[in-house]
C-alpha cells in the first residue's frame, strides 16, 4: 500500500467493527481512504462508539475518508428516505429483508446462528439481548456489542431524517425449517428443527415520535425461498415498495464501485454515507467524478 499509493482500498471480509479494527486503521494510519462491506461498519456509531471514534481521529489526523456501505445504502436506506420525501406525516418506518447466508461466506452464517441448536442459539445469540437499556449500553461502551444488521441500518435512517432515538432495542429470534437442509457454506447439514439462521427484530423510539421497526432475516434458504425486501412508510399517505428477487450481492458490489469518488471526495474522518448525499449510477469513468 506505502508503495503503490491507492486513493482508495476496499475492504471485504469481516462483518463486525472489531474484526475490522486492524485494516481500517492501517487505512488510517497511512492515509489512505478505506470503504468497508464489513455491515456494523454501515453506522457503527450507535453500537462501537470508541472504536468509531479511535478510526476517526487518525482518519482525521492524516486527512483520509473511512466508511461502510453495501447493499443496505439503497434497499435498506436511500430507498425509504426517498419515500419519505413525498410523505405529509410520517408515524412509522417498518422494514423486513431475507437474505440467504450461504451467498455471503462463513463468517456471517456463523453470525447468524446457522447450524446451532435451538438451545446454542438461545445461549449463543439470543441471551445476548435479554438485558436492560442500561446493560446494553455498558456492553455497547465496552466495545463487545453484537448488532444485528438492522441495528446500524437505523441509526442510518434516523440519522439521515434528522430523528433522535431514545431507546433502541433488538431481539433475534431464530429460523428453521421442517426438513434438513444442506449448507455449503458450513459444509453440514443443518437438522430438521435447528436453527438455519435467524430473525432480528430491531425497535427504534424517537423523540420526534416516529418509530423504524426493521427486520432483517437471513438463513440458509430451502429450495423454494428467495430474498425479498420490503418496507412501509406508514402515516399520509402510507406507501410499500416490495423488491422481490434482488440481486443482492451484485447490488452490494456495484454500490461499492459506485461509492468510491463519494469516499475520494468526502472530508477526513469516520463518515458514514448518509453523509455523502445520495448514491448514484457512474456512467464516466470514475476519476471524472473525483473533485
Amino acid at each position: 500500500m506505502q508503495e503503490t499509493k491507492p486513493d482508495i482500498v476496499i475492504v471485504t471480509t469481516m462483518s463486525l467493527l472489531n474484526d475490522v479494527e486492524e485494516p481500517l486503521m492501517l487505512c488510517a494510519e497511512l492515509g489512505i481512504n478505506a470503504i468497508t462491506t464489513c455491515e456494523e461498519a454501515f453506522f457503527p456509531m450507535n453500537s462501537n462508539p470508541n472504536l468509531t471514534k479511535k478510526i476517526d481521529e487518525l482518519a482525521k489526523k492524516n486527512n483520509c475518508t473511512i466508511t461502510g456501505s453495501g447493499y443496505q445504502n439503497i434497499y435498506w436506506g436511500q430507498l425509504i428516505t426517498s419515500i419519505t420525501g413525498s410523505t405529509q406525516k410520517i408515524t412509522k418506518i417498518k422494514g423486513s429483508s431475507s437474505y440467504n447466508v450461504e451467498d455471503y461466506g462463513i463468517a456471517l452464517a456463523k453470525a447468524h446462528g446457522a447450524g446451532l441448536t435451538l438451545n446454542e442459539f438461545d445461549k449463543e445469540i439470543a441471551s445476548a439481548d435479554k438485558i436492560s437499556n442500561e446493560e446494553r449500553q455498558k456492553v455497547i461502551d465496552s466495545g463487545e456489542y453484537l448488532p444485528s444488521y438492522m441495528w446500524n441500518v437505523n441509526g442510518w435512517l434516523a440519522e439521515k431524517l434528522g430523528l433522535t432515538v431514545t431507546s433502541q432495542t433488538q431481539k433475534c429470534v431464530p429460523q428453521t425449517h421442517s426438513e434438513d437442509i444442506f449448507s455449503s457454506t458450513l459444509n453440514m447439514t443443518v437438522k430438521a428443527g435447528d436453527a438455519t439462521g435467524m430473525s432480528a427484530v430491531v425497535t427504534s423510539q424517537t423523540q420526534e415520535g416516529i418509530i423504524i421497526k426493521s427486520e432483517c432475516i437471513g438463513k440458509v434458504y430451502a429450495p423454494n425461498e428467495f430474498d425479498k425486501n420490503i418496507w412501509t412508510v406508514e402515516g399520509d399517505p402510507t406507501t410499500t415498495i416490495v423488491v422481490e428477487k434482488p440481486a443482492t450481492v451484485e447490488l452490494t458490489c456495484a454500490t461499492i464501485v459506485n461509492r468510491l469518488p463519494d469516499v475520494v471526495n468526502a472530508e477526513a474522518g469516520y463518515i458514514p454515507t448518509e453523509q455523502m448525499g445520495d448514491l448514484q449510477a457512474r456512467i464516466k469513468p470514475l476519476n471524472e467524478y473525483v473533485k
